[in-house]
This record gives C-alpha cells, structure tokens and sequence, in this order.
C-alpha cells in the first residue's frame, strides 16, 4: 500500500473516528484514501479551528482528538490550538504534510519547519520521511498523547513518504526510550501526607485540573467525605466536585471567589491535587500561602516544586494517588476540622460573586444573562467559554454541579477557542446539549467555523455577551491606565450584526436587549436541535468582574470592588 494508506489505516487501527482538518498539497495524498475510510472528516474553515475542536473532542470524550493540515501555512495555523493544548493537557495528534523529503530545508514552497516551531509546546514531535515508519509514529502518538500527563503531539509527513509504496507493519510493541511515566505513587509518600492531614488544622484541598484529566472524580468525592476538608477548585476544576456541596469554597486565583482565596492564604496545609501553582492562582508567589506546608502530587514530576517547594511530593497518576490517599486515611485519626471550616463558610456566605441586577444603565447585566442561561440549561448542559471577563463570570455563575461539563482556555487565555471548542464538544456528546459563552471580542475570531457546524448538522448554541469592546483589557485600562481606551472600543454593537452574520453562514440568529427577553431568546435557542443557534445579548460596557488580585500582587490584596477589600473576620485562627 502507499504510505497514505498506511496512515488511514493506522488511525483506524487506534480508534480514530473524527478528523478535524483542511486539504492541501502537502497532505492531499492522505486525503484519497481518506474518501472510503469509515472514519469521518469534518472540514473546518480554518486550521485553528480544527486543533480547537479536536480539543473539545478530547475534553469531553477522553479519548484523543485528531486535527490535519497541509504544510506552511496550514500547519503554522494549527499552532495556537497546540500551545492551548499543551498549556491544559489535553491529548491530540495534529497530522501534518510536509514538503517532498529531497525539498526539506531549500524553502521550497508552503515549506516550514513545523517540527521545530511546536517542539516546545508538544509532548514529542515526528517529521517521517520514510513510509515504512508511519504505522510506529501513528501508534506511539497516540499513546503518547494520551498517558502520562495529556498532551499534543504531532506527526509531519512528507508528500513523498505519503505516495511512495511501503509494506504496511504494525508495531508489536512500541519503541519509546525513556518514556516511562510514573503511574503508581510511592507508598512512603502516601504515608506522609496522611501524617501531615492528621497533623494539619487548616488543610485545604487545592484541585487543579488534573483531577479532571484523570477522571478521578469518584475518588476524590470520597476524599473530601472521609476528611471533611475544604475545597478550592481551579478554573480547569469546576464541577469536579459539586459547587453545592458544603465543603466547596469555589475557585481561587485572580477573579477567585473570598472563601477559595482566604482558604489557601491561611491554610496550614495545601494537598494540591493535580494543580501547578499557577501564577493567576498564587498572585504574588512569595506572599501565597505564608503558614502552609505542601502536599503536592502530579503524573508530571517536573510540576512539582517548579513554583512551590513541596514538603511532600507525589508522582503518580491522580486516581491512583487518590484511592491509595483514601486508603491511609481510613486508618488515620483526624482532627475535627469545624472551627476552620465555619470559618471559610462564613467568608462564603459574606461574600457572594452572584450580587447583580438584570439591568445596568439601561442595558443587561452580564452577570444576569450568564446565571440565566445556566439555570435554563441546566447542569447537565456542557459549557463552553471564551476568554475574558465573560469566561470569569462563567466560572463562577454556571452550575459547575457534575465533572467535565465546563470546557475553557485556562494555561495560552486562547481568544477564539469557543466557537471551534463547542464543536468539537458537540461532535463528541452527539444529542446532548452543548452552549458556548463567547465575547463580541473573541467570537469575531473563529465564528466561520458555524458554516462548518451548519453544514455538518452540529447544532452548538453560542451565546455572544456584547459589551462592544474588548472586555477584560477594558477593565484593566479602567483601573490602571486612567481610562484611557486605547483599541479596545469595538464599536456599534450593529456592526457586524451578530444575528444576520450567523443567518449568513446557516445559523439562527437571535438577539436580546431587555431582561424580559433573556429568558424567551435561550429557550427558542434551547428548542432548535437541528442546526447552529446564535444569541446576542446587548450587555453595558463598564460591568466588571469581582474579585480581583491585582497582577503582580498578594492575594491577600484581593478587592471585592473597585477599592473594597472584604474584611477579612477571624484573622486568628
């Protein structure tokens, strides 16, 4: 067979069913045996798209999402979804094209050195030149991608290696030295940190997102009853564990809830779980956490002690660090932990994000718009968000009541990847309802990819919150650069006219400017299973989102309005 073929049927062999890609030159050998292959091919309008949407695929599957392209351009486009991918772990296998071999290095046209521009932000790259190599780079891309700490990979072929002849060979076993990702935690380590929970009085669980990339919900359920230890989640986290549940203090970091921050600033012990002492989580790093001891555990050993020095580290896979954890505990006798807890409860209780009114100077509050459509689609409902102001609201006021229902950009902050996300997200849960959150700001970057959802029977619903400016650097231009709006004003909210705009490209375009049609405009969107649905909401300008640690500053700084600090009661504990 010719290596095209050889490549079809090595993503048959590893379970491939959806292609997120674009033809051309390059790559266009692959796509001929492509056309009687049984796996489908979605064609995108533009390559980041298709690295996005293999993200939400991945996201809500867990299984690997794939994304193709042609050489150059093609695969320079697929970059940005790459680095979000690797920001966030989340495994895809980006297929490249690359020029003939024997073209490789002249600058021959649509040639660029894809290997070399994404190696840093992939797990591991392939350039193959030689076709009998395709079925071993296919194999261990994918299981690449998917152990270990989920992550991109990517897989350059050459035109030549695409339609010259091979036998086709699929690997026993896979050739991989040095890979060897820690899946068992150490036992010591596991009773360690069961020493130190039975020593702590303030303990905090600080759940990241890879207790979602492990699927380690169950487990860590049963942590947090047989502890009785809050819980802060971050963005990546929400809806690993309940945001109703008692113990749940909501999320920390830079527009993070009182409770999670004041949780982690005067803990006595993080058990962070799956979490990287994110910069947008610590604030200022040597102000984070002053009194805390910590427990850190990760699949990924070069994330430990990276930001924090850990007191104990763990590496190891978060569902088998969490039962082995579950199991020392039961054997443990734990401090009762109240006094803390009522404490952070009562900071939960004071200082609430969800305080709003429907309207704001004539036109509708963001804020209400948001928690509307999630009370009316409900937790079952999966979320995509955009970045920005209206991705913060969106943490903090969708119903984040069961796991992986909330897909957004945490680690590059990707404008543009909700539109594609969704997408993807709805392609991987066909008949489930799936609503993207998106700004006017970042809509306007990847919204062709509705033609692609209109053709392709998706039907994703995207709600556009309409401030008519780049929302998030609006704030920041507000409260530290005087109000000076430089480039952020996006102009008349008519233009582009977001519901014509998405009639255009085989959506319904609806749009709401009064509370009283919130509610009527989501559920007409809510009715409509049988192709893309846009909403504009027409949202004031100036709305900002609260909490706020200012960048580059301590958490313990945290505003709960424009010069409101909340006080911050029981200091003593």
């Amino acid at each position: 067979m010719t290596g095209a073929q050889s490549l079809v049927e090595s993503l048959e062999r590893v379970g491939v069913e959806v292609i997120f890609g674009i033809p051309g030159g390059a790559i266009l050998p692959a796509y001929d045996p492509l056309y009687d292959s049984k796996i489908r091919h979605i064609l995108v309008r533009h390559e980041q798209g298709a690295g996005h949407a293999a993200e939400g695929y991945a996201h809500v599957t867990g299984g690997v999402g794939v994304c193709m392209a042609t050489s150059g351009p093609g695969a320079t486009n697929l970059v940005t979804a790459i680095a979000d991918a690797y920001m966030d772990s989340v495994p895809i296998v980006a297929i490249t094209g690359q020029v003939a071999s024997k073209s490789i290095g002249t600058d021959a046209f649509q040639e660029a050195d894809i290997r070399g521009i994404t190696f840093p932000i992939t797990k591991h790259s392939f350039l193959i030149t030689d076709p009998a190599e395709i079925p071993h780079a296919i194999a261990a891309a994918f299981h690449l991608a998917r152990t270990g700490r989920p992550g991109p990979v990517l897989v350059d072929i050459a035109k030549d290696a695409l339609s010259s002849m091979t036998e086709f060979v699929w690997p026993e076993e896979l050739d991989l030295p040095g890979y060897h990702p820690v899946e068992k935690p150490h036992s010591k380590q596991i009773r360690e940190a069961a020493r130190l929970i039975a020593a702590a009085e303030r303990p905090v669980l600080y759940v990241g997102g890879g207790v979602n990339r492990a699927r380690a919900w169950d487990g860590l359920a049963e942590l947090v009853k047989l502890t009785g230890i809050p819980v802060v989640t971050t963005l990546m986290a929400r809806g690993a564990i309940p945001d109703s549940h008692e113990l749940n203090m909501g999320m920390p970091g830079m527009h993070g809830s009182v409770a999670a921050v004041g949780a982690l600033q005067r803990s006595d012990l993080l058990i962070t779980l799956g979490a990287r002492f994110d910069d947008r989580v610590t604030g200022k790093l040597d102000s984070f956490a002053p009194g805390a001891k910590v427990i850190h555990a990760d699949i990924d050993p070069a994330e430990i002690s990276k930001n924090r020095v850990a007191d104990v580290p763990i590496v190891g896979d978060l569902a088998e660090v969490i039962s082995d954890l579950n199991l020392a505990l039961r054997d443990v006798d734990l401090p009762d932990y109240g006094t803390w807890v009522g404490y952070l409860q009562g900071l939960r209780s004071r200082y609430v994000v969800t305080d709003f009114e429907p309207m704001s100077d004539g036109l509708l509050s963001p804020e209400y718009v948001i928690k509307r459509i999630g009370e009316i689609a409900g937790p079952e409902a999966t979320f995509v968000s955009g970045v920005g102001q209206h991705q913060m609201w969106s943490a903090h006021l969708l119903p984040h009541e069961l796991p992986n229902r909330f897909l957004n950009s945490g680690g590059a902050g990707t404008m543009g990847y909700c539109v594609p996300a969704a997408m993807g997200a709805q392609v991987g849960l066909p008949g489930t309802v799936v609503w993207g959150i998106d700004g006017d700001g970042c809509f306007q970057m990847t919204n062709q990819e509705l033609v692609t959802c209109a053709l392709e029977g998706i039907p994703i619903k995207i709600a556009v919150i309409n401030n008519r400016s780049l929302g998030m650097v609006r704030q920041w231009q507000t409260l530290f650069y005087g109000e000076r709006y430089s480039n952020t004003n996006l102009q008349s909210h008519r233009v582009p006219d977001f519901p014509k705009l998405a009639e255009a490209m085989g959506a319904v375009g609806l749009r709401a400017e009064t509370p009283e049609e919130v509610d009527d405009v989501i559920r007409q969107a809510m009715e409509i299973n049988d192709r893309p649905v846009v909403v504009e909401f027409v949202v004031h300008k100036d709305a900002m989102i609260w909490p706020m640690v200012a960048a580059g500053t301590s958490n313990d700084d945290i505003k709960i309005a424009r010069d409101l600090a909340p006080a911050w009661e029981g200091e003593d504990l």
